[in-house]
């Protein structure tokens, strides 16, 4: 899909197999998100532009690479995005953080904001939204729609799994957000939950019902 990039290295589809899996515990769970979200995070950053400075090894002075720019923002849709955004700041530790609240109404599966928090020059920095679901991509949307209001202008989408439903709503609402994910599923069920997906995300990270 046009805008779509799919991660498929070996061990982030073998480390999404067991998150899958309806009998992997509620710390394994939690563990591999942590662990699959640094090897979706390399795939969401490449590309960033570089720039040099002048450092001296142990051996002699040289002139190397350097990321160019002000820091990041990991922009982790609550709460679910946080088991992505932990792992993704164990690699960019310096990144900003900002956090969108939305939570989904059961009835009308639409996105309900309730918390959304923010650096201030968002318009100056790539913003990397992080959700673990693109599903309907109500919430996905929303978060995205609300982060431009507030000026920012470079975004990039990542999610752990995404439904064909959700790509088409969400890459027609942002044609100029690309997505990164781990797996494209085969379609959303009647209550908006991807099939064969791995559940609820959140419920599973957190156990919870």
């Amino acid at each position: 899909m046009q805008g779509v990039t799919v991660v498929d290295h070996p061990l982030v589809q073998h480390k999404l197999t067991i998150m899958r899996d309806k009998d992997t515990s509620t710390a394994s769970f939690r563990r591999l998100l942590r662990e699959i979200s640094l090897l979706l995070c390399y795939e969401v950053t490449r590309g960033l532009e570089l720039t040099t400075r002048i450092i001296e090894t142990p051996m002699q002075t040289m002139e190397a690479p350097t990321l160019e720019g002000k820091k990041l923002v990991f922009a982790s849709v609550l709460r679910a995005g946080n088991g992505l955004l932990d792992g993704m700041l164990d690699l960019v530790p310096a990144a900003r953080v900002a956090h969108v609240g939305l939570y989904r109404d059961h009835e009308t599966l639409e996105a309900v904001e309730y918390f959304f928090k923010a650096p201030g020059d968002l318009g100056d920095r790539l913003v990397i939204v992080v959700d673990p679901m693109l599903a309907t991509a109500n919430s996905a949307i929303m978060a995205v729609d609300k982060l431009k209001e507030r000026g920012a202008t470079n975004l990039r989408f990542l999610c752990l799994l995404a439904a064909p439903e959700g790509i088409a709503r969400f890459t027609k609402a942002h044609p100029d957000v690309p997505v990164v994910t781990a797996s494209i599923d085969e379609k959303l069920n009647e209550k908006g939950y991807i099939v064969p997906g791995l559940g609820d995300a959140g419920d599973r990270m957190y156990g919870t019902k």
